[in-house]
């Protein structure tokens, strides 16, 4: 290893922080699409278009930057991300319609994409297996607090600064990141070196993360997964308005809960994960999230709904970045192909949710609601099966399974 421990922690802190911020300016919209609905004078289902507008292509374009990761390395590839994301969000600040507020989107998401999936490279080169629980649980943390604060603070500063001066300050909190993470240059240089490769190659390699029974269920438990929490999530200040009647501050303070857990615990349930394994925590994550989301259909009080929000994003946390830790060792020589694939799948079904759910809300919350959480709950059942190989290390060496994958 050519890093002490201090550096190695200052580094993980910073990529934490720069994927705080991505995360933020993804989902600062969502609480406030009923003001901009009224602002730009059009349905509350066309501005939730902004939405998947990000996400869709912040996923699709991480393919691309985990390949170039392995062919020309990580280092350069990220800052020049962090400083299109800078820019365009505060391009996208002058929109002058939800046309071109929606191209913006659409441009930073295709540009941003560079960031959260090369962190999750490096943890894999920083941290053996066996501990990176804790370290990736930091990130998902970082990911589950800037969805939080990012709906939280959207709302709360929207009616001081507006929605302009939103991206205008998260523009500028992207660069403050670009100054923290500039130092550990070095650093990220060296922890993985480029891999050359031929177009058949790379094809070979999809066809090796997904030909396993291990590489199936894991990316299609992330994208289900990240359909089930988006479409619920993206829609809960529309949710808050109408069956509450909360205004713009009211929905940042109600939705503050999703994303408490993982920021504050994150790293505490990665290394559960470790100790215990992730078949034991994996059913009880995806059942927490099915049993939140259930929660919201009843007509409860106000803090019995902040209260299913906060267990859904507990499902959330313990879920996702534990999905993450098995990908890390799907990749082989390939991390960055591995995790783009990971990162692409959590994104798109991040897009996708928000717009099943949309449409499904034309029948009413209830209805919506309903239908997610039953295919939720169907994979929490079928997932006590299917991860049952997922334990320690110390209990099953890497080796034993991959021999299990062909049992299960």
């Amino acid at each position: 290893m050519l890093t002490t421990t201090d550096e190695r922690e200052r580094l993980l802190k910073a990529l934490a922080l720069a994927t705080f911020i991505i995360f933020f300016q993804a989902y600062m919209v969502a609480p406030i699409i009923p003001v901009l609905s009224a602002s730009f004078g059009t349905s509350v289902q066309t501005v939730g278009l902004i939405v998947p507008a990000y996400l869709i292509p912040y996923g699709l374009a991480t393919l691309a930057f985990g390949l170039l990761a392995d062919r020309v390395g990580i280092q350069r590839l990220m800052l020049t991300s962090l400083v299109i994301f800078a820019v365009l969000t505060a391009i996208t600040a002058a929109a002058q319609s939800i046309g071109q507020l929606t191209l913006g989107r659409i441009l930073t998401g295709l540009g941003a994409s560079g960031v959260v999936p090369l962190a999750l490279v490096l943890i894999s080169s920083l941290f053996p297996y066996e501990q990176r629980g804790r370290p990736l649980g930091w990130l998902f943390g970082a990911m589950a607090g800037g969805m939080a604060f990012g709906s939280t603070f959207g709302a709360v500063l929207e009616p001081i600064i507006g929605w302009r001066g939103l991206f205008l300050l998260v523009s500028l909190a992207a660069v403050g990141v670009l100054l923290v993470l500039l130092p550990h240059r070095a650093l990220i240089a060296s922890t993985k070196k480029p891999v050359p490769g031929t177009l058949r190659e790379l094809f070979r390699g999809y066809r090796n993360l997904l030909g396993t029974p291990r590489g199936q269920r894991t990316y299609g438990y992330v994208f289900v997964n990240s359909i089930f929490h988006s479409g619920v999530f993206t829609w809960l200040g529309v949710y808050f308005e109408q069956r509450y009647g909360l205004g713009p501050v009211g929905i940042g303070v109600a939705l503050l809960g999703y994303g408490v857990p993982g920021f504050l615990f994150g790293p505490l349930i990665g290394r559960a994960a470790d100790r215990w394994g992730r078949a034991r925590l994996l059913p009880i994550g995806l059942g927490l999230g099915a049993l939140g989301a259930a929660a919201l259909i009843l007509n409860g009080p106000l803090i019995f709904a902040i209260l299913a929000v906060t267990v859904l994003s507990l499902g959330y946390d313990m879920t996702q970045p534990l999905f993450a830790g098995i990908v890390t060792v799907l990749g082989g020589k390939r991390p960055g192909q591995a995790m783009g694939l990971n990162v692409f799948a959590l994104f798109a079904g991040f897009g996708l949710g928000s717009l099943l759910f949309g449409e499904a809300l034309r029948l009413g919350f209830g209805v919506a609601l309903s239908v997610f959480v039953a295919v939720q709950a169907l994979a929490t059942a079928l997932s006590i099966r299917w991860f049952r190989s997922e334990i320690p290390l110390s209990s099953a060496p890497e080796e034993a399974n991959t021999k299990a994958e062909g049992i299960h």
